[in-house]
């Protein structure tokens, strides 16, 4: 018996005696709550779906089964649903046998209002908090979706994160090419975090790192006794990422044989554990990352049918040589995660960044995190005052032109680029100049200044 679709969230009654289920209805809704009534365990899955409840006062003697049968299937519908169970003086033993197994508290009959009002008063802050506890992770996620750890300002990086935005929002496996320390995996982990599969795992596995003769086992588990020294079954890489996704780290290295058992992952989602004769489902997303060239991972390191299968959507990180104006950027950031860390001002000097703008970072930003972190390490300044002269024993053999090979650096100005730093940090967050002066790891007034200096020279 119901008394209608529940539309705020509510109390479910279920009592094979319908007097008393409908005294208690009356009672809670004179207390201001929604409430639906069952008589039988099919009733109340009926009522529980029509509705929205967050609590069940559930008789431990419904019939056709057990009040405990019934909670667990209100629990496979709903996890979240709080359950009181109801019981006789007689079996409050099986009642609280039915707390250690999920019921949230239990009331005895006959009851007594001031008992049932306090706790459900109790369940219901209890589930308000959760509520809002849901919101704030939801806001946070909004605020601060995983995208925003990126630093940069250039017009290449936007379109990258742009396109591992949408990315996110698919299960379709993704190739992330780039250099080494572009920051490959840092992009997967966000396209993961983005995406429905969050709450699963993130498996990252280096393909070059497995020794050779285990990388089946590895990736794919293996089943006791298959071969010697196999103990014990082992469930491998994707069966520990299901649900979630496995990054790939330079896919290229992975031996032409598990690139079989890798397409069929992706083609029927099954894989075969070494030693099984057996197929296992495993549902995973894949990411996968060279630091080859696209052409050279197409021709010579993947199987052609496992490289359109891996190459659904691609996705290339420049290299910070190419994007000039994210070398600011980064700089200026990396400095002020290392003043919080070394509890001391840094400043970089104008020549030190145009000599950092001349250099072709062969690793990228992790080279450019690791040559400033050096100097502030071992520099005794305070406040630490970055030079050329600090700069130039930590690039690569003292050539920053890259074996004579001219940068954008070499005809721009330290003021050009600057300009157009600024300019894309506006463009990337929406004219809010607070956001650009953070992204830029400067203050807004200097920020203020700056761009009234530019505009002063048109």
């Amino acid at each position: 018996m119901n008394n209608g679709a529940c539309e705020s969230c509510g109390i479910l009654v279920v009592d094979d005696d319908i007097g008393l289920a409908r005294t208690l209805g009356d009672f809670l809704r004179d207390e201001g709550y929604c409430v639906g009534i069952a008589t039988s365990a099919e009733e109340a899955l009926q009522v529980h779906d029509s509705g929205r409840y967050s609590i069940a006062l559930v008789d431990l003697i419904i019939p056709p089964s057990d009040g405990l049968e019934l909670m667990e299937r209100l629990h496979a519908k709903n996890r979240d649903l709080a359950v009181i169970v109801m019981t006789g003086y007689g079996t409050i033993d099986t009642a609280v046998d039915a707390v250690k197994r999920g019921a949230e508290d239990y009331i005895t009959k006959p009851f007594e209002r001031q008992t049932v009002r306090a706790k459900i008063a109790r369940l219901m802050e209890l589930f308000e908090l959760r509520s809002r506890v849901a919101q704030l992770e939801v806001g946070l996620r909004t605020c601060c979706p995983p995208f925003e750890a990126f630093v940069f300002v250039s017009a290449p990086m936007q379109r990258v994160v742009e396109t591992a935005r949408h990315a996110a929002m698919s299960d379709a496996a993704v190739l992330i090419l780039g250099e080494t320390g572009t920051g490959k995996e840092m992009l997967a982990r966000a396209i993961h975090g983005a995406s429905n599969r969050v709450h699963g795992p993130f498996v990252p596995v280096n393909c070059g790192a497995l020794p050779r003769e285990l990388v089946e086992s590895e990736l794919f588990g293996v089943r006791r006794g298959a071969y010697t020294g196999a103990y014990a079954d082992a469930p491998g890489v994707f069966a520990a990422a299901n649900g979630g996704t496995v990054f790939l780290d330079e896919i290229g290295e992975m031996p032409k044989e598990a690139q079989v058992k890798l397409l069929r992952i992706l083609q029927e989602g099954e894989l075969r554990p070494v030693g099984s004769a057996r197929p296992t489902h495993v549902d995973v997303r894949i990411v996968a990352a060279t630091n080859r060239p696209l052409a050279q991972i197409r021709s010579t390191y993947l199987r052609e049918d496992l490289y359109y299968r891996i190459a659904t959507l691609t996705i290339e990180i420049p290299p910070l040589r190419a994007r000039l104006e994210d070398v600011i950027a980064l700089a200026q950031h990396n400095l002020r995660r290392l003043e919080n860390r070394y509890n001391r001002q840094l400043e970089l000097t104008r020549p030190a960044l145009d000599l950092l703008l001349r250099y072709r970072f062969p690793g990228n930003v992790r080279e450019l995190e690791n040559i400033l972190e050096n100097i502030v390490a071992t520099s005794s300044a305070d406040p630490c005052v970055i030079t050329e002269r600090d700069l130039r024993p930590l690039l690569a053999r003292g050539d920053e032109s890259g074996n004579g090979e001219p940068l954008a650096a070499s005809v721009q100005t330290l003021d050009e680029l600057e300009r157009k730093a600024i300019e894309n940090a506006l463009r990337v967050c929406k004219g809010n100049r607070t956001r650009a002066a953070a992204v830029l790891g400067i203050s807004r007034d200097t920020l203020h200044r700056k761009i009234r200096e530019y505009a002063g020279q048109n």
